[in-house]
């Protein structure tokens, strides 16, 4: 499924806020790490209704995300 692109645009915004300050990371890092992220893919191809998901629950897929590439 398909989201209004407007939508997903706040949707973004709201998710990269939430990674942000959840992890400590300056906004403009968290916002580069995400277009580069498969959540962002995902989100982006409305896989798995990703879209639909909570802010916090994608934010967290993002830590973990954030997490694995860190090592």
């Amino acid at each position: 499924m398909k989201a209004n692109p407007i939508l997903l645009q706040k949707k973004y915004a709201r998710v990269i806020i939430e990674f942000s300050k959840s992890t400590g990371i300056m906004l403009r890092e968290a916002l580069d790490f995400f277009y580069c992220s498969v959540v962002y893919q995902d989100m982006r191809e409305g896989i798995s209704d990703m879209h639909c998901r909570s802010d916090a629950y994608l934010a967290q897929e993002l830590r973990d995300e954030y997490n694995k590439k860190s090592r």
